[in-house]
C-alpha cells in the first residue's frame, strides 16, 4: 500500500507566503519606480446597479399617460375681432390684441384687399371643466372678440359664447353647445412646492395639443401690475398660443392656467406664470352664476417688505405687507389700521409677500370680518376689519405745483440727501396730499434709493413730518436704515434709505 500524501496546516501557510511574495515581485517589475509609496485613495461606495430591464432614466417622469388621458380636454380657441369703420392697421396700446405677444395671443394686424382693414385674428388655448361645454381660458384671449371658435383634438369645431370675463384675474369662461365632453381634473394649488414637475398643454403658435414640461420655480409670485393673483412661476416652455391652457401636476390635476411670460423677445425665455386654479375656479363660479365677480376690500395701499424696511420696522426678517396709505373712509381706517403697519397674517393665513394679501382679501365675502395680525411699534397686535365690496376705482390725477420762483428750504444738514421746501395750501390742494414737504433736489442716500424731485415727503420710520426741522430730527434718530414715506403722483410708497 502506498502511503497517502496529506498536507499539514503549517505547510499550507508556508506555501501561501511563497505565492504572495512571488506575486508582489511580479507586480513590482510592472510598476514604475517611485521615491515614496502612494497615498491610499478613498474607496467610493459602488453605485447600485439597475435591475435587469430597468431603464437608466427611471428618475425622469413619463407624461405620456397624462397626455393621453387629459389631452382631449384641452382645446384650441380662435378669435376674430371684426374691422371697425375707420380703423387702421396699427393697433393702439389700449387694444388687448396689442399685448397678445406678452400674454401669448397671436395678433394679425394688417390691411385686407384694396386697403380695407382686415379682421384681427388671435389664437389661444382653453380646457373643458364640465361635460356640457363650459371652458376656462384667459380674458385677454377672448377680449373684444366678435367670433370665438373652439376646436377639439378630434377636429370637431364649435362656435363659443363668452359667458363672462374678469380683467383683474385674466380669467374668462366660454361655453359651447355639446354634451359628454372630456373634462380635466382640478387640483389643490396650496399643496404645490418649488421643484415639482409640471406639464403644460396648449396650442403654441397654433400647434394644437402640444405638451411641454418643466418644474415649479416659485409660488405666490407677485407680478407688477397684477395685484389679485398669487402666480405660480414655472420654467415650462410657454409661447404665444399657450395662453389659457392648463398646467398639470404629476397626478394629472390642473393646478393653474398658463397666463403670462417674462420675455424680452416675445418668445419663451424660461419664466412663465400661471393663475392658480382655486383663484380661477372662484371667478368661474361667480361668472356662471351672476355674470360678475364680487371681491372684498379693506382700503389700504400696500408694498413688499425688503431687508432694509424690515430692519427699519424691527422685524426679525422681511415678510408681510407694508401699509403705505389707508383710505380714510375705508374699513381698515375705521378699524384703526395705520400707514407703517405691517400686516403679517389674515384670518390666520401668514402673509409672506404683499401680493398674497390682495388675493386673500379679495377672496373674502363682503360683510365678513377679517382678523389681521399687524406689526406696529415693534410688536404684533390683532385688528378686526370688516370686509367691504371692492368697486372699480376712479383715481383722481394729482397736479403738483413747481417751485414758483421761491427759494427752497434745504434739508442738507441731514444725511438723507434731500433738499425740500414747504408746499403752500394751493399746491397741497392740487396734489390732494396730506404732506407738506416737496422734494426739490436729491443726492447721496436719497438718490441711491431713487427718490425723485417732485416727491412729497410724508413721514420717516412711521413718524409724520411736516417741517424741515421735523425731517432733520427724524433723520438723526433713525439709525442706519430709514423707511421714508413719500407720495408720488397719486400713490404712497415707502422707500428704504441706507445711511452712511
Amino acid at each position: 500500500m502506498h502511503p497517502t500524501h496529506e498536507t499539514s496546516p503549517a505547510a499550507l501557510r508556508r506555501l501561501a507566503s511563497l505565492l504572495a511574495l512571488a506575486l508582489l515581485g511580479a507586480c513590482a517589475r510592472d510598476l514604475p519606480a517611485q521615491s515614496s509609496p502612494p497615498a491610499a485613495a478613498p474607496v467610493a461606495a459602488p453605485a447600485p446597479a439597475p435591475a435587469p430591464g430597468e431603464p437608466m432614466t427611471r428618475a425622469l417622469p413619463d407624461f405620456s399617460t397624462l397626455v393621453d388621458r387629459y389631452g382631449p380636454a384641452v382645446v384650441n380657441v380662435e378669435v376674430v375681432e371684426k374691422a371697425r369703420a375707420g380703423a387702421g392697421s396699427q393697433l393702439s396700446p389700449d387694444d388687448p390684441f396689442y399685448d397678445f405677444f406678452r400674454r401669448f395671443g397671436i395678433p394679425n394686424p394688417g390691411e385686407g384687399p384694396r386697403g380695407n382693414p382686415a379682421p384681427l385674428r388671435g389664437a389661444g388655448s382653453g380646457f373643458i371643466v364640465s361635460p356640457d361645454g363650459y371652458i376656462l381660458t384667459n380674458t385677454h384671449v377672448v377680449a373684444n372678440a366678435d367670433e370665438v371658435t373652439v376646436r377639439l383634438t378630434d377636429r370637431r369645431e364649435y362656435p363659443a359664447k363668452v359667458v363672462g370675463a374678469d380683467e383683474r384675474t385674466d380669467v374668462a369662461v366660454i361655453k359651447i353647445s355639446a354634451a359628454n365632453l372630456p373634462i380635466v381634473k382640478l387640483g389643490d394649488p396650496s399643496r404645490i412646492k418649488p421643484g415639482q414637475w409640471v406639464l403644460a398643454i396648449g396650442s403654441p403658435f397654433g400647434f394644437e395639443n402640444s405638451a411641454t414640461a418643466g418644474i415649479i420655480s416659485a409660488t405666490a409670485r407677485s407680478v407688477p401690475g397684477e395685484n389679485f393673483v398669487p402666480f405660480i412661476q414655472t420654467d415650462v416652455a410657454v409661447n404665444p398660443g399657450n395662453s389659457g391652457g392648463p398646467l398639470f401636476n404629476m397626478a394629472g390635476e390642473v393646478i393653474g392656467i398658463n397666463s403670462q411670460i417674462f420675455s424680452r423677445t416675445g418668445g419663451f425665455m424660461g419664466v412663465s406664470f400661471a393663475i392658480p386654479i382655486d383663484v380661477a375656479r372662484n371667478v368661474e363660479e361667480q361668472l356662471i352664476k351672476t355674470g360678475r365677480v364680487v371681491r372684498g376690500r379693506i382700503g389700504v395701499t400696500i408694498q413688499d417688505v425688503n431687508a432694509q424696511l424690515a430692519e427699519s420696522f424691527g422685524l426679525d426678517r422681511p415678510h408681510g405687507a407694508l401699509v403705505s396709505s389707508v383710505d380714510k373712509e375705508g374699513p381698515a381706517a375705521k378699524a384703526g389700521v395705520q400707514p407703517g403697519d405691517v400686516i403679517l397674517s389674515v384670518a390666520g393665513r401668514p402673509i409672506e409677500r404683499y401680493g398674497e394679501l390682495s388675493g386673500a382679501i379679495a377672496a373674502m365675502k363682503p360683510g365678513s370680518e377679517a382678523p389681521l395680525s399687524v406689526w406696529r411699534g415693534g410688536k404684533a397686535q390683532t385688528i378686526a376689519v370688516r370686509i367691504e365690496e371692492l368697486r372699480e376705482p376712479h383715481p383722481a390725477v394729482a397736479a403738483r405745483g413747481g417751485a414758483g420762483g421761491r427759494e427752497a428750504e434745504a434739508a442738507r444738514g441731514s444725511a438723507l440727501g434731500l433738499t425740500v421746501r414747504p408746499l403752500d395750501p394751493q399746491e397741497r390742494a392740487r396734489a390732494q396730499t396730506q404732506g407738506s414737504l416737496l422734494v426739490e433736489e436729491v443726492s447721496g442716500a436719497a438718490q441711491d434709493a431713487q427718490v425723485e424731485p417732485g416727491d412729497i415727503i410724508l413721514g420717516v420710520n412711521g413718524r409724520r413730518v411736516n417741517t424741515v426741522k421735523e425731517l432733520q430730527e427724524a433723520a438723526r434718530g433713525a439709525g442706519k436704515n430709514v423707511a421714508l414715506l413719500i407720495q408720488r403722483q397719486d400713490a404712497q410708497i415707502f422707500v428704504p434709505l441706507r445711511l452712511p
